[in-house]
Protein backbone atom coordinates (compact mmCIF):
# COMPACT_ATOMS: atom_id res chain seq x y z
CA UNK A 1 0.00 0.00 0.00
CA UNK A 2 1.15 3.57 -0.57
CA UNK A 3 0.28 6.96 0.29
CA UNK A 4 -1.17 9.14 -2.57
CA UNK A 5 1.51 11.54 -4.37
CA UNK A 6 1.72 14.99 -2.81
CA UNK A 7 4.23 16.05 -5.06
CA UNK A 8 5.20 15.70 -8.75
CA UNK A 9 8.57 14.45 -9.62
CA UNK A 10 11.28 17.08 -11.20
CA UNK A 11 10.81 15.48 -14.51
CA UNK A 12 7.60 14.21 -15.31
CA UNK A 13 6.59 11.16 -17.55
CA UNK A 14 3.24 9.95 -18.84
CA UNK A 15 1.87 8.81 -15.68
CA UNK A 16 3.12 11.55 -13.29
CA UNK A 17 0.17 13.53 -15.38
CA UNK A 18 -2.38 11.73 -13.80
CA UNK A 19 -3.76 12.77 -10.16
CA UNK A 20 -3.51 10.20 -7.45
CA UNK A 21 -6.36 8.03 -5.82
CA UNK A 22 -7.39 7.43 -2.44
CA UNK A 23 -5.32 4.43 -2.36
CA UNK A 24 -3.68 3.77 0.90
CA UNK A 25 -5.57 6.44 3.01
CA UNK A 26 -6.99 6.08 6.37
CA UNK A 27 -10.64 6.87 5.52
CA UNK A 28 -11.30 7.38 9.63
CA UNK A 29 -8.07 9.45 9.91
CA UNK A 30 -8.52 11.68 7.38
CA UNK A 31 -12.34 12.73 7.96
CA UNK A 32 -12.64 15.34 10.67
CA UNK A 33 -16.17 15.45 10.87
CA UNK A 34 -16.50 12.02 11.73
CA UNK A 35 -13.67 12.06 14.55
CA UNK A 36 -15.38 15.14 16.19
CA UNK A 37 -19.08 13.47 15.87
CA UNK A 38 -18.42 10.36 17.33
CA UNK A 39 -16.63 11.95 20.24
CA UNK A 40 -20.12 14.28 20.58
CA UNK A 41 -22.59 10.75 19.96
CA UNK A 42 -20.54 8.51 22.41
CA UNK A 43 -20.29 7.99 25.57
CA UNK A 44 -16.32 9.26 26.40
CA UNK A 45 -15.32 5.41 27.91
CA UNK A 46 -16.94 3.81 24.55
CA UNK A 47 -15.34 6.41 21.86
CA UNK A 48 -12.05 5.93 23.94
CA UNK A 49 -12.44 1.89 23.61
CA UNK A 50 -13.39 2.03 20.15
CA UNK A 51 -11.42 4.62 18.45
CA UNK A 52 -8.47 2.35 17.55
CA UNK A 53 -10.78 0.10 16.19
CA UNK A 54 -12.22 3.07 13.90
CA UNK A 55 -8.97 3.91 13.16
CA UNK A 56 -7.49 0.05 11.94
CA UNK A 57 -10.89 -0.04 9.83
CA UNK A 58 -10.02 3.40 8.58
CA UNK A 59 -6.94 1.85 7.61
CA UNK A 60 -7.94 -0.93 6.11
CA UNK A 61 -10.63 0.22 4.23
CA UNK A 62 -8.35 2.92 2.23
CA UNK A 63 -5.57 -0.24 2.11
CA UNK A 64 -6.30 -3.64 1.75
CA UNK A 65 -10.25 -3.75 1.58
CA UNK A 66 -10.09 -1.33 -0.98
CA UNK A 67 -7.57 -3.74 -2.94
CA UNK A 68 -10.33 -6.81 -2.15
CA UNK A 69 -12.81 -4.38 -3.14
CA UNK A 70 -11.86 -3.71 -6.59
CA UNK A 71 -11.08 -7.80 -7.24
CA UNK A 72 -14.20 -9.16 -5.81
CA UNK A 73 -16.05 -6.42 -8.54
CA UNK A 74 -14.35 -8.01 -11.74
CA UNK A 75 -14.45 -11.48 -10.53
CA UNK A 76 -18.10 -12.19 -9.58
CA UNK A 77 -19.63 -15.06 -7.77
CA UNK A 78 -21.05 -18.26 -10.65
CA UNK A 79 -23.35 -20.43 -9.96
CA UNK A 80 -22.71 -24.48 -10.17
CA UNK A 81 -26.44 -25.90 -10.75
CA UNK A 82 -25.25 -29.62 -10.57
CA UNK A 83 -22.70 -31.59 -9.37
CA UNK A 84 -20.77 -34.00 -11.55
CA UNK A 85 -23.41 -36.63 -11.13
CA UNK A 86 -25.54 -34.78 -12.23
CA UNK A 87 -27.56 -33.87 -9.01
CA UNK A 88 -29.06 -30.87 -8.13
CA UNK A 89 -26.37 -29.56 -5.40
CA UNK A 90 -26.13 -26.34 -6.40
CA UNK A 91 -23.76 -24.03 -5.24
CA UNK A 92 -21.71 -20.77 -5.51
CA UNK A 93 -18.15 -20.23 -6.15
CA UNK A 94 -16.95 -16.80 -5.02
CA UNK A 95 -13.13 -15.44 -5.95
CA UNK A 96 -10.62 -15.37 -2.60
CA UNK A 97 -11.31 -11.85 -2.41
CA UNK A 98 -14.49 -11.90 -0.95
CA UNK A 99 -14.31 -14.55 0.97
CA UNK A 100 -11.04 -12.50 2.27
CA UNK A 101 -13.67 -9.89 3.06
CA UNK A 102 -15.96 -11.52 5.05
CA UNK A 103 -13.47 -12.95 7.02
CA UNK A 104 -12.59 -9.55 8.35
CA UNK A 105 -16.00 -8.06 8.43
CA UNK A 106 -17.66 -11.45 10.30
CA UNK A 107 -14.86 -12.37 11.89
CA UNK A 108 -12.44 -10.15 12.73
CA UNK A 109 -14.99 -6.88 13.12
CA UNK A 110 -18.34 -9.06 13.89
CA UNK A 111 -20.59 -6.73 12.35
CA UNK A 112 -23.49 -9.16 12.55
CA UNK A 113 -23.44 -9.53 16.07
CA UNK A 114 -21.84 -6.33 17.45
CA UNK A 115 -25.15 -5.11 17.95
CA UNK A 116 -26.61 -8.43 19.80
CA UNK A 117 -24.06 -9.64 22.33
CA UNK A 118 -20.78 -8.99 24.19
CA UNK A 119 -17.15 -9.89 22.53
CA UNK A 120 -17.29 -7.91 19.27
CA UNK A 121 -14.31 -5.69 19.10
CA UNK A 122 -13.70 -6.73 22.70
CA UNK A 123 -16.93 -4.98 24.30
CA UNK A 124 -18.11 -6.53 27.27
CA UNK A 125 -21.66 -5.57 26.26
CA UNK A 126 -23.42 -5.01 22.42
CA UNK A 127 -22.02 -1.99 20.90
CA UNK A 128 -23.91 0.90 20.44
CA UNK A 129 -26.13 1.37 17.21
CA UNK A 130 -23.73 4.95 16.86
CA UNK A 131 -20.44 2.75 17.00
CA UNK A 132 -22.11 0.14 14.99
CA UNK A 133 -23.07 2.41 11.99
CA UNK A 134 -19.88 4.50 12.17
CA UNK A 135 -17.83 1.14 11.08
CA UNK A 136 -20.16 0.35 8.26
CA UNK A 137 -20.07 4.09 7.24
CA UNK A 138 -15.86 2.77 7.04
CA UNK A 139 -16.39 -0.37 5.55
CA UNK A 140 -18.34 0.95 2.90
CA UNK A 141 -15.97 3.44 1.42
CA UNK A 142 -14.37 0.43 0.48
CA UNK A 143 -16.43 -2.01 -0.16
CA UNK A 144 -20.71 -1.91 -1.02
CA UNK A 145 -22.26 -5.40 -1.84
CA UNK A 146 -20.42 -7.72 1.11
CA UNK A 147 -22.70 -4.67 3.49
CA UNK A 148 -25.98 -6.56 2.40
CA UNK A 149 -24.81 -9.93 3.64
CA UNK A 150 -23.75 -8.15 6.96
CA UNK A 151 -26.93 -6.07 7.21
CA UNK A 152 -29.48 -8.87 6.70
CA UNK A 153 -27.84 -11.28 8.57
CA UNK A 154 -27.82 -8.66 11.39
CA UNK A 155 -31.56 -8.02 10.92
CA UNK A 156 -32.22 -11.67 10.75
CA UNK A 157 -30.60 -12.00 13.99
CA UNK A 158 -32.88 -9.07 15.51
CA UNK A 159 -36.17 -10.61 14.20
CA UNK A 160 -35.31 -14.18 15.19
CA UNK A 161 -34.32 -12.92 18.85
CA UNK A 162 -37.71 -10.78 18.77
CA UNK A 163 -40.19 -12.92 17.60
CA UNK A 164 -38.80 -16.93 17.08
CA UNK A 165 -40.16 -19.10 19.51
CA UNK A 166 -37.43 -20.07 22.40
CA UNK A 167 -37.00 -23.48 20.64
CA UNK A 168 -36.43 -21.77 16.93
CA UNK A 169 -34.03 -19.44 19.02
CA UNK A 170 -32.01 -22.11 20.82
CA UNK A 171 -31.32 -23.77 16.88
CA UNK A 172 -30.68 -20.67 15.04
CA UNK A 173 -28.66 -17.72 17.35
CA UNK A 174 -25.66 -19.76 18.34
CA UNK A 175 -24.98 -20.45 14.84
CA UNK A 176 -26.09 -16.78 13.21
CA UNK A 177 -24.00 -14.86 16.07
CA UNK A 178 -20.81 -16.96 15.73
CA UNK A 179 -17.75 -15.61 15.16
CA UNK A 180 -16.02 -18.90 13.63
CA UNK A 181 -16.76 -19.03 9.80
CA UNK A 182 -16.64 -22.32 9.64
CA UNK A 183 -19.82 -22.53 11.92
CA UNK A 184 -21.68 -19.44 11.40
CA UNK A 185 -24.85 -19.22 10.00
CA UNK A 186 -25.02 -15.78 7.52
CA UNK A 187 -29.05 -14.79 7.04
CA UNK A 188 -30.72 -13.32 4.64
CA UNK A 189 -34.44 -11.96 3.45
CA UNK A 190 -36.24 -13.14 0.36
CA UNK A 191 -39.29 -11.10 -0.64
CA UNK A 192 -39.70 -9.75 -4.06
CA UNK A 193 -41.66 -11.80 -6.30
CA UNK A 194 -42.53 -11.07 -10.21
CA UNK A 195 -46.28 -10.32 -8.90
CA UNK A 196 -45.07 -8.29 -6.02
CA UNK A 197 -42.28 -5.93 -5.25
CA UNK A 198 -43.52 -3.22 -3.51
CA UNK A 199 -46.95 -4.12 -3.66
CA UNK A 200 -45.93 -7.11 -1.24
CA UNK A 201 -49.89 -8.53 -1.09
CA UNK A 202 -49.52 -9.76 -4.05
CA UNK A 203 -47.21 -12.59 -2.74
CA UNK A 204 -47.72 -15.69 -4.10
CA UNK A 205 -45.77 -17.74 -2.52
CA UNK A 206 -47.76 -20.50 -0.55
CA UNK A 207 -47.17 -22.39 3.06
CA UNK A 208 -48.58 -25.70 3.58
CA UNK A 209 -48.38 -26.79 6.96
CA UNK A 210 -48.72 -31.20 7.36
CA UNK A 211 -47.26 -33.57 10.08
CA UNK A 212 -45.97 -30.65 11.81
CA UNK A 213 -43.71 -29.04 9.38
CA UNK A 214 -44.36 -26.30 7.33
CA UNK A 215 -43.19 -26.58 3.66
CA UNK A 216 -43.27 -23.41 0.54
CA UNK A 217 -43.75 -23.61 -2.84
CA UNK A 218 -43.41 -20.65 -4.77
CA UNK A 219 -40.73 -18.22 -6.71
CA UNK A 220 -38.82 -15.58 -5.14
CA UNK A 221 -37.64 -13.39 -7.98
CA UNK A 222 -34.79 -10.90 -6.49
CA UNK A 223 -32.63 -12.77 -3.60
CA UNK A 224 -29.63 -11.05 -2.70
CA UNK A 225 -27.37 -13.34 -0.88
CA UNK A 226 -29.15 -16.12 -2.39
CA UNK A 227 -26.88 -19.10 -1.03
CA UNK A 228 -27.27 -17.51 2.52
CA UNK A 229 -27.12 -20.03 5.41
CA UNK A 230 -30.58 -19.11 6.61
CA UNK A 231 -33.62 -16.68 5.01
CA UNK A 232 -36.36 -14.62 6.48
CA UNK A 233 -39.01 -14.70 3.61
CA UNK A 234 -42.91 -14.50 3.80
CA UNK A 235 -44.99 -16.86 2.26
CA UNK A 236 -49.56 -17.58 2.58
CA UNK A 237 -50.29 -20.23 5.00
CA UNK A 238 -53.29 -22.15 2.59
CA UNK A 239 -56.57 -20.92 3.73
CA UNK A 240 -55.38 -17.44 5.11
CA UNK A 241 -56.49 -14.38 4.03
CA UNK A 242 -55.63 -12.21 0.66
CA UNK A 243 -53.62 -9.13 0.67
CA UNK A 244 -51.02 -8.57 3.23
CA UNK A 245 -53.25 -9.65 6.26
CA UNK A 246 -52.58 -13.16 5.36
CA UNK A 247 -48.93 -12.95 5.19
CA UNK A 248 -46.72 -15.03 7.25
CA UNK A 249 -43.50 -15.26 8.18
CA UNK A 250 -41.27 -18.20 7.63
CA UNK A 251 -37.26 -18.56 8.75
CA UNK A 252 -36.07 -21.05 5.80
CA UNK A 253 -32.94 -22.90 6.78
CA UNK A 254 -30.18 -23.90 3.25
CA UNK A 255 -29.45 -26.96 4.81
CA UNK A 256 -31.82 -29.11 6.83
CA UNK A 257 -30.71 -30.93 10.53
CA UNK A 258 -29.38 -34.09 8.92
CA UNK A 259 -27.43 -32.10 6.36
CA UNK A 260 -29.05 -32.56 3.39
CA UNK A 261 -29.83 -29.80 1.01
CA UNK A 262 -33.77 -27.97 1.49
CA UNK A 263 -35.81 -28.34 -1.26
CA UNK A 264 -35.03 -25.19 -3.04
CA UNK A 265 -33.06 -24.25 -5.81
CA UNK A 266 -31.45 -21.41 -7.24
CA UNK A 267 -32.18 -21.10 -10.65
CA UNK A 268 -29.86 -18.42 -11.82
CA UNK A 269 -27.86 -15.47 -10.61
CA UNK A 270 -28.85 -12.08 -11.39
CA UNK A 271 -26.52 -10.30 -14.32
CA UNK A 272 -26.50 -6.76 -12.38
CA UNK A 273 -25.46 -2.93 -13.18
CA UNK A 274 -23.89 -3.04 -9.54
CA UNK A 275 -22.97 -4.85 -5.95
CA UNK A 276 -21.39 -7.53 -8.61
CA UNK A 277 -18.79 -8.91 -6.20
CA UNK A 278 -22.39 -9.94 -3.54
CA UNK A 279 -24.32 -13.12 -5.59
CA UNK A 280 -28.53 -12.13 -6.28
CA UNK A 281 -30.47 -14.67 -7.22
CA UNK A 282 -33.76 -16.33 -7.97
CA UNK A 283 -34.93 -18.89 -5.65
CA UNK A 284 -37.53 -21.86 -6.67
CA UNK A 285 -39.15 -22.96 -3.64
CA UNK A 286 -40.28 -26.70 -4.37
CA UNK A 287 -41.65 -27.98 -0.77
CA UNK A 288 -38.88 -26.75 1.26
CA UNK A 289 -38.94 -26.73 5.27
CA UNK A 290 -39.48 -23.39 6.87
CA UNK A 291 -40.07 -22.60 10.41
CA UNK A 292 -42.94 -20.14 11.21
CA UNK A 293 -41.86 -17.09 13.23
CA UNK A 294 -44.02 -15.37 15.43
CA UNK A 295 -47.82 -14.68 15.27
CA UNK A 296 -48.69 -16.17 11.37
CA UNK A 297 -51.12 -12.97 11.42
CA UNK A 298 -48.16 -10.33 11.79
CA UNK A 299 -46.08 -11.35 8.98
CA UNK A 300 -45.76 -8.36 7.18
CA UNK A 301 -45.54 -6.10 10.64
CA UNK A 302 -42.82 -8.59 12.07
CA UNK A 303 -40.63 -8.45 8.58
CA UNK A 304 -41.49 -4.43 8.19
CA UNK A 305 -38.76 -4.07 11.40
CA UNK A 306 -36.11 -5.41 8.77
CA UNK A 307 -36.98 -3.74 6.08
CA UNK A 308 -36.50 -0.31 8.54
CA UNK A 309 -33.60 -1.23 9.85
CA UNK A 310 -32.47 -2.23 6.36
CA UNK A 311 -33.50 1.65 5.18
CA UNK A 312 -31.15 3.10 7.97
CA UNK A 313 -28.52 0.84 6.85
CA UNK A 314 -28.50 1.88 2.92
CA UNK A 315 -28.63 6.09 4.54
CA UNK A 316 -25.74 5.02 6.11
CA UNK A 317 -24.40 3.03 2.94
CA UNK A 318 -25.07 6.06 0.79
CA UNK A 319 -23.33 7.96 3.19
CA UNK A 320 -19.97 6.52 2.82
CA UNK A 321 -20.00 6.19 -0.79
CA UNK A 322 -20.52 9.81 -0.92
CA UNK A 323 -17.67 10.10 1.71
CA UNK A 324 -15.58 7.76 -1.17
CA UNK A 325 -16.75 10.45 -3.47
CA UNK A 326 -15.64 13.15 -1.77
CA UNK A 327 -11.95 12.06 -0.77
CA UNK A 328 -11.10 11.19 -4.13
CA UNK A 329 -12.98 14.39 -5.79
CA UNK A 330 -10.40 16.58 -3.57
CA UNK A 331 -7.78 14.40 -3.50
CA UNK A 332 -7.60 14.61 -7.58
CA UNK A 333 -8.33 18.16 -7.80
CA UNK A 334 -5.37 19.37 -5.62
CA UNK A 335 -3.53 17.23 -7.57
CA UNK A 336 -4.39 17.38 -11.07
CA UNK A 337 -2.92 20.20 -13.28
CA UNK A 338 -4.57 21.68 -16.45
CA UNK A 339 -3.60 25.31 -17.68
CA UNK A 340 -0.50 25.32 -15.53
CA UNK A 341 -2.25 25.06 -12.33
CA UNK A 342 -4.31 22.34 -10.12
CA UNK A 343 -7.89 22.20 -10.92
CA UNK A 344 -9.11 23.30 -7.32
CA UNK A 345 -7.91 26.49 -7.64
CA UNK A 346 -10.34 27.34 -10.75
CA UNK A 347 -13.75 28.56 -9.17
CA UNK A 348 -16.37 26.43 -11.21
CA UNK A 349 -14.09 23.36 -10.25
CA UNK A 350 -14.78 24.67 -6.43
CA UNK A 351 -18.12 25.26 -6.58
CA UNK A 352 -18.91 21.42 -8.30
CA UNK A 353 -17.08 20.06 -5.65
CA UNK A 354 -19.46 22.00 -2.62
CA UNK A 355 -21.98 20.40 -4.72
CA UNK A 356 -20.95 16.83 -3.42
CA UNK A 357 -19.25 18.05 -0.06
CA UNK A 358 -22.68 19.65 0.89
CA UNK A 359 -25.30 16.46 0.43
CA UNK A 360 -22.15 14.12 1.96
CA UNK A 361 -21.80 16.17 5.45
CA UNK A 362 -26.11 15.92 5.48
CA UNK A 363 -25.99 12.31 5.40
CA UNK A 364 -23.36 12.09 8.15
CA UNK A 365 -25.44 14.35 10.35
CA UNK A 366 -28.22 12.31 9.89
CA UNK A 367 -26.83 9.16 9.98
CA UNK A 368 -25.66 9.54 13.45
CA UNK A 369 -28.74 11.93 14.79
CA UNK A 370 -30.67 8.52 14.03
CA UNK A 371 -28.29 6.32 15.25
CA UNK A 372 -28.69 7.99 18.36
CA UNK A 373 -31.99 7.81 18.45
CA UNK A 374 -31.68 4.49 17.95
CA UNK A 375 -29.88 3.80 21.17
CA UNK A 376 -32.01 6.48 23.16
CA UNK A 377 -35.45 4.23 21.61
CA UNK A 378 -33.61 1.19 22.70
CA UNK A 379 -33.34 2.21 26.49
CA UNK A 380 -37.06 2.62 26.20
CA UNK A 381 -37.21 6.84 25.17
CA UNK A 382 -40.83 7.17 23.40
CA UNK A 383 -39.26 10.40 22.04
CA UNK A 384 -36.84 8.54 20.47
CA UNK A 385 -39.01 6.08 19.02
CA UNK A 386 -40.94 8.69 17.24
CA UNK A 387 -38.20 10.10 16.00
CA UNK A 388 -36.53 7.25 14.82
CA UNK A 389 -40.01 6.61 12.89
CA UNK A 390 -39.34 9.50 10.77
CA UNK A 391 -35.72 9.37 10.26
CA UNK A 392 -35.24 5.99 8.69
CA UNK A 393 -37.49 7.07 5.62
CA UNK A 394 -36.06 10.43 5.61
CA UNK A 395 -32.01 9.08 5.75
CA UNK A 396 -33.45 6.16 3.19
CA UNK A 397 -34.95 8.93 0.69
CA UNK A 398 -32.84 11.30 0.56
CA UNK A 399 -29.29 10.81 1.10
CA UNK A 400 -29.60 7.53 -1.60
CA UNK A 401 -30.76 9.89 -4.03
CA UNK A 402 -27.75 12.41 -3.25
CA UNK A 403 -25.83 9.67 -4.06
CA UNK A 404 -26.57 9.27 -7.60
CA UNK A 405 -25.38 12.91 -8.58
CA UNK A 406 -22.37 12.86 -6.29
CA UNK A 407 -20.97 10.22 -7.40
CA UNK A 408 -21.33 11.70 -11.40
CA UNK A 409 -20.17 14.71 -10.03
CA UNK A 410 -17.06 12.71 -8.22
CA UNK A 411 -15.95 11.08 -11.65
CA UNK A 412 -16.33 14.58 -13.68
CA UNK A 413 -13.55 16.00 -11.56
CA UNK A 414 -11.49 12.55 -12.70
CA UNK A 415 -12.47 13.89 -16.14
CA UNK A 416 -12.24 10.54 -19.05
CA UNK A 417 -10.38 8.59 -16.23
CA UNK A 418 -13.19 8.33 -14.21
CA UNK A 419 -15.15 6.37 -17.05
CA UNK A 420 -12.24 3.76 -16.82
CA UNK A 421 -13.27 0.79 -14.82
CA UNK A 422 -9.81 0.66 -13.32
CA UNK A 423 -10.77 3.35 -11.66
CA UNK A 424 -13.07 3.04 -8.49
CA UNK A 425 -15.68 5.80 -9.85
CA UNK A 426 -17.48 3.39 -11.97
CA UNK A 427 -17.99 1.35 -9.41
CA UNK A 428 -18.88 3.71 -7.18
CA UNK A 429 -21.61 4.95 -9.71
CA UNK A 430 -23.28 1.73 -10.42
CA UNK A 431 -23.53 0.81 -6.92
CA UNK A 432 -25.15 4.01 -6.08
CA UNK A 433 -28.45 3.04 -7.82
CA UNK A 434 -28.94 -0.06 -6.19
CA UNK A 435 -30.36 2.10 -3.09
CA UNK A 436 -32.93 3.69 -4.76
CA UNK A 437 -34.21 0.61 -5.14
CA UNK A 438 -33.75 -1.73 -2.63
CA UNK A 439 -35.93 -1.83 0.32
CA UNK A 440 -38.43 0.66 -1.28
CA UNK A 441 -38.25 3.29 -4.29
CA UNK A 442 -38.25 6.82 -3.69
CA UNK A 443 -41.96 6.96 -4.26
CA UNK A 444 -42.64 3.98 -1.78
CA UNK A 445 -40.36 5.86 0.91
CA UNK A 446 -41.38 9.13 0.35
CA UNK A 447 -45.18 7.86 0.67
CA UNK A 448 -44.14 6.19 3.90
CA UNK A 449 -42.63 9.48 5.41
CA UNK A 450 -45.48 11.74 4.24
CA UNK A 451 -48.37 9.85 4.54
CA UNK A 452 -47.31 7.71 7.74
CA UNK A 453 -44.77 9.37 9.57
CA UNK A 454 -46.36 12.30 9.02
CA UNK A 455 -50.26 11.83 8.57
CA UNK A 456 -50.38 9.03 10.59
CA UNK A 457 -48.18 8.85 13.88
CA UNK A 458 -47.47 12.50 13.84
CA UNK A 459 -43.55 11.99 14.23
CA UNK A 460 -42.55 14.83 12.66
CA UNK A 461 -43.82 16.75 15.57
CA UNK A 462 -42.07 14.74 17.82
CA UNK A 463 -38.86 15.35 15.44
CA UNK A 464 -39.45 19.03 15.56
CA UNK A 465 -39.70 19.66 19.11
CA UNK A 466 -36.39 18.36 19.56
CA UNK A 467 -35.12 20.17 16.49
CA UNK A 468 -36.45 23.57 18.52
CA UNK A 469 -34.74 22.34 21.28
CA UNK A 470 -31.21 22.08 19.57
CA UNK A 471 -31.26 25.46 18.17
CA UNK A 472 -32.48 27.01 21.81
CA UNK A 473 -29.16 25.27 22.87
CA UNK A 474 -27.16 26.74 20.26
CA UNK A 475 -26.66 30.10 21.44
CA UNK A 476 -22.87 30.21 19.88
CA UNK A 477 -24.79 30.92 16.42
CA UNK A 478 -26.03 34.32 15.48
CA UNK A 479 -29.60 34.43 16.72
CA UNK A 480 -30.88 35.73 13.29
CA UNK A 481 -29.56 32.69 11.90
CA UNK A 482 -31.08 29.98 14.62
CA UNK A 483 -34.45 32.24 13.67
CA UNK A 484 -34.54 31.95 10.18
CA UNK A 485 -34.10 27.94 10.39
CA UNK A 486 -36.76 28.46 12.72
CA UNK A 487 -39.13 29.66 10.29
CA UNK A 488 -38.28 27.60 7.41
CA UNK A 489 -39.02 24.45 9.89
CA UNK A 490 -42.50 25.71 10.54
CA UNK A 491 -43.28 26.35 6.89
CA UNK A 492 -41.75 22.67 6.26
CA UNK A 493 -43.84 21.10 8.50
CA UNK A 494 -46.77 23.04 7.68
CA UNK A 495 -46.34 22.00 4.10
CA UNK A 496 -45.77 18.32 4.76
CA UNK A 497 -48.50 18.24 6.52
CA UNK A 498 -50.99 19.72 3.81
CA UNK A 499 -49.64 16.98 1.50
CA UNK A 500 -50.43 14.18 4.14
CA UNK A 501 -53.67 15.62 4.77
CA UNK A 502 -55.07 16.45 0.88
CA UNK A 503 -54.79 13.16 -1.73
CA UNK A 504 -55.12 15.41 -4.24
CA UNK A 505 -51.51 16.66 -3.21
CA UNK A 506 -49.87 13.33 -2.84
CA UNK A 507 -47.47 14.14 -5.92
CA UNK A 508 -45.86 16.39 -3.57
CA UNK A 509 -44.88 13.80 -1.57
CA UNK A 510 -41.45 13.89 -2.42
CA UNK A 511 -40.53 17.74 -2.56
CA UNK A 512 -42.25 17.40 0.95
CA UNK A 513 -40.03 14.29 2.33
CA UNK A 514 -36.86 16.15 0.80
CA UNK A 515 -37.38 19.67 2.34
CA UNK A 516 -37.93 17.70 5.74
CA UNK A 517 -34.80 16.10 4.97
CA UNK A 518 -33.25 19.28 4.03
CA UNK A 519 -34.51 21.31 6.89
CA UNK A 520 -33.53 18.73 9.50
CA UNK A 521 -30.08 18.31 8.39
CA UNK A 522 -29.33 21.96 7.88
CA UNK A 523 -30.73 22.30 12.03
CA UNK A 524 -28.64 19.41 13.10
CA UNK A 525 -25.56 20.50 11.28
CA UNK A 526 -25.95 23.88 13.07
CA UNK A 527 -26.41 22.79 16.46
CA UNK A 528 -23.08 20.88 15.90
CA UNK A 529 -21.10 23.81 14.68
CA UNK A 530 -21.80 25.38 18.15
CA UNK A 531 -21.30 22.34 20.63
CA UNK A 532 -17.30 22.32 21.92
CA UNK A 533 -14.50 21.55 20.10
CA UNK A 534 -16.80 20.63 17.05
CA UNK A 535 -15.82 22.04 13.61
CA UNK A 536 -18.09 25.48 13.03
CA UNK A 537 -17.74 25.10 9.28
CA UNK A 538 -21.01 22.59 9.42
CA UNK A 539 -23.00 26.00 10.06
CA UNK A 540 -21.74 27.05 6.90
CA UNK A 541 -23.52 23.65 5.11
CA UNK A 542 -26.32 24.75 6.95
CA UNK A 543 -26.50 27.55 4.96
CA UNK A 544 -25.92 26.21 1.27
CA UNK A 545 -28.90 23.99 2.23
CA UNK A 546 -30.84 27.13 2.91
CA UNK A 547 -29.78 28.95 0.13
CA UNK A 548 -29.49 26.03 -2.55
CA UNK A 549 -32.44 23.51 -1.45
CA UNK A 550 -34.61 25.63 0.77
CA UNK A 551 -34.92 29.03 -0.72
CA UNK A 552 -35.76 30.05 -4.24
CA UNK A 553 -33.69 30.65 -6.76
CA UNK A 554 -33.92 33.20 -10.10
CA UNK A 555 -32.37 31.31 -13.00
CA UNK A 556 -31.19 34.40 -14.46
CA UNK A 557 -29.34 35.75 -12.00
CA UNK A 558 -25.27 34.74 -10.86
CA UNK A 559 -26.12 31.87 -7.78
CA UNK A 560 -23.33 32.83 -6.40
CA UNK A 561 -22.75 36.33 -3.68
CA UNK A 562 -19.72 37.30 -1.72
CA UNK A 563 -20.88 35.69 1.36
CA UNK A 564 -20.56 32.34 -0.23
CA UNK A 565 -16.96 33.40 -2.22
CA UNK A 566 -15.71 33.45 1.84
CA UNK A 567 -17.52 30.68 3.12
CA UNK A 568 -15.65 28.76 0.47
CA UNK A 569 -12.12 29.73 1.71
CA UNK A 570 -13.43 28.50 4.73
CA UNK A 571 -15.03 25.25 4.08
CA UNK A 572 -12.18 24.00 1.85
CA UNK A 573 -9.53 24.93 4.34
CA UNK A 574 -7.31 21.86 5.89
CA UNK A 575 -8.20 23.57 9.88
CA UNK A 576 -10.49 23.48 12.36
CA UNK A 577 -12.77 26.34 12.16
CA UNK A 578 -14.65 28.73 14.75
CA UNK A 579 -17.38 30.20 15.55
CA UNK A 580 -16.36 33.65 15.54
CA UNK A 581 -14.58 33.29 12.28
CA UNK A 582 -17.98 31.89 10.40
CA UNK A 583 -20.24 34.19 12.04
CA UNK A 584 -20.70 36.93 9.98
CA UNK A 585 -20.87 34.85 6.80
CA UNK A 586 -24.16 33.24 8.44
CA UNK A 587 -26.40 36.17 6.95
CA UNK A 588 -29.53 37.00 8.41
Amino acid sequence: MHAPHTQKPLHETGPDHLAPDCAGQNFYAGDRGLRDLLRHYLEPNDFRRLEPHFDRLGALAGGRLDELARAADKHPPVLNARDRFGRDEDWIDYHSSYREMEKIAFGDFQFHAMSHRAGALGMDRPLPAVAKYALQYLFVQAEFGLMCPISVTDTSIHLIRKFASAELREYLLPKMLSDDMATLWKGTQFMTERSGGSDVGAIETTARYADGVWRLYGDKWFCSHADADVALLLARPEGAASGTAGLALFALPRRLKDGCRNAYRIVRLKDKLGTRSMASGEILLEGAVAYLVGDAGRGLKQMMEQVNLSRLSHGVRAAAMMRRCVNEALVCARTREAFGKTIFEFPLLRRQLLKIMVPTEQALSMFLFAASAMDRANAGSKEAESILRILTPLLKFRACRDNIPVATGAMEVRGGNGYIEEWVHARLIRDAHIGVLWEGTSNINALDIVTRAVGKSRAHRTLAAALAKLLDEATLIPAAFRDRLRSTLDQTLAFAERVAAEPLLEENARQAASCLYHITSAILMTSEAARPGLDARRALYARFVLEHRLGAQDPLQPSAGDWEREAQEAVFSQRRVSINEIAGLLGT
